[in-house]
């Protein structure tokens, strides 16, 4: 079974919910959740990933791109990861 892109993120956030790369991600999808914030997030960012980890947030802009940010999926791997960002 391949994980999806927010089953990735979700799990590397479970997994080190302090690390600096843990806390990229959650924003990215943080800002990417915001629809009405016009998806505010600085671009230079993207250089403080690791090159697995940038793939990873290309995919989720992609998610966004094609209007699939809010949906269920989307809300429940969301939930997960500030769960785990909040402690």
């Amino acid at each position: 079974m391949v994980d999806s892109v927010l089953d990735k993120i979700t799990q590397k956030i479970v997994d080190d919910p302090r690390s600096g790369q843990s806390l990229l991600l959650f924003a990215l999808l943080a800002t990417l959740n915001v629809e009405k914030g016009g998806h505010l997030y600085m671009l230079a960012k993207l250089k403080e990933f690791t090159p697995e980890n940038r793939q990873l947030a290309y995919d989720v802009i992609e998610l966004m791109a094609n209007n699939e940010t809010g949906n269920d999926d989307w809300l429940q791997a969301y939930s997960k990861m500030e769960a785990a960002i909040r402690g």
